[in-house]
């Protein structure tokens, strides 16, 4: 049977800076056992050349075609919603690049769509802008609603928070296209060439990687070795199909892989 693999990056391949014991060699044995992967985050700001830039600063060899983010989820549901459609973005270089490769025409007036990612170079004029699309009957996505870090000298409200202050400031709900988002955990697969049953997610997120990969019908793991913890498992209605401390702990053939 076909098998790959969705990988969550922050928290499993790399902390902050750091990377995490063991994660290189995980990677280069998918590569080596041509078992097809890719990288998916949530992050919208980085284009996958930077991404694999980052990587190869942490000592990991991969491909563009291994990474996929939230803004390329994004771009395709508007390609698909609207081909050839309108944005007004809050958001960075990977979220516009992704839009401009799907055809989507940014523009300052009267758009389709106002799509938010994260960054810091977008003003409070370029927000009330937004609020005032929003209210005149543009649709408002954001390409996740991952929570800020909160901790002192954060140079990033999260985009949670941005998203927190359009919906209060037009009365309407952002339609979310990032994990754990239907949009990018189905859009991730396919962008594998993988089916259903062929889909394995690593993540250390519970209420993103494994509730998204869950909610999908995909084998989860959860590694420890970023923000969840055992002691917090019991919180959730759901698990997942394997705990590990780390990827350096993930062995191959995994029991789920075995030919049926």
């Amino acid at each position: 049977m076909k098998q790959g693999l969705l990988i969550d990056m922050d928290g499993v391949i790399y902390s902050g800076e750091a990377l995490i014991t063991g994660a290189d060699k995980f990677i280069k044995n998918l590569i080596d056992e041509a078992i097809p992967f890719a990288f998916m985050t949530n992050n919208s700001q980085r284009t996958p050349l930077e991404v694999v830039r980052k990587l190869k600063g942490l000592g990991i060899k991969v491909e563009e075609s291994h990474v996929y983010t939230s803004a390329m989820a994004t771009a395709k549901f508007l390609s698909d919603q609207s081909p050839k459609g309108t944005a007004y973005v809050l958001g960075e270089g990977g979220l516009l690049s992704s839009l401009h490769d799907y055809g989507i025409t940014l523009v300052n007036t009267d758009p389709e769509f106002v799509v938010l990612g994260e960054g810091r170079n977008f003003t409070l004029e370029m927000v009330q802008r937004a609020v005032d699309m929003i209210l005149a009957g543009a649709k408002f996505i954001t390409t996740n609603r991952d929570p800020s870090p909160k901790k002192p000298g954060w140079n990033n409200l999260g985009i949670a928070a941005t998203t927190a202050m359009i919906e209060e400031a037009t009365g309407r709900k952002a339609f979310v296209t990032g994990k754990p988002s239907p949009v990018m955990m189905r859009s991730a697969r396919k962008f594998l060439g993988l089916e259903t049953s062929e889909t394995t997610v690593i993540g250390d997120t519970m209420e993103t990687d494994i509730q998204g990969g869950v909610q999908m019908g995909y084998k989860t793991i959860l590694v420890l070795s970023g923000i969840s913890s055992k002691d917090t498992l019991g919180h959730y209605a759901f698990k997942p199909d394997m705990i590990a401390s780390s990827v350096d702990e993930i062995k191959f053939p995994l029991t789920w892989w075995e030919d049926k």
